[in-house]
């Protein structure tokens, strides 16, 4: 058995129309303000880029797996001409459209490079903020 009261809430206990209006006004400023800085991460996600190779391996191929190999090696790929951005990235990742100028086969291999990104590795941020729901 409870040892609460079984009363009706008095009139100070509860919540006045200008307490609501308060919190109302509260809840329509936070969403003006927090929904431009979320379309502003949006597109800065897609703006991103993504080095392929990395800028340490420069010079190196994309060997169809994926993995960075020696310039000139059988089968891989040249890295493209400029960074992927993250739009790209993303097209590439769900096999979609290629960026100009790459044919699938190459552009099948840089998504599974950009798939093999670690932590610590230059694009691995761009990437991991692909993966990220929205």
């Amino acid at each position: 058995m409870s040892d609460a009261p079984d009363t009706e809430p008095g009139p100070a206990e509860q919540p006045t129309r200008r307490t609501f209006l308060a919190l109302g006004a509260v809840a329509a400023s936070t969403v003006v303000t927090v929904r431009p800085a979320l379309a502003q991460a949006a597109g800065s996600v897609l703006n991103c880029e993504i080095p392929i190779p990395s800028p340490q391996a420069a010079g190196s191929f994309i060997a169809p797996n994926g993995t960075v190999v020696p310039a000139g090696t059988e089968g891989a790929f040249p890295p493209p001409p400029r960074p992927i951005t993250g739009e790209e990235a993303k097209l590439l990742l769900r096999g979609g459209r290629t960026p100009a100028g790459v044919d699938s086969q190459a552009a099948q291999a840089y998504a599974n490079y950009i798939r093999r990104l670690q932590a610590g590795m230059s694009g691995f941020t761009c990437y991991a903020s692909l993966q990220m729901p929205r």
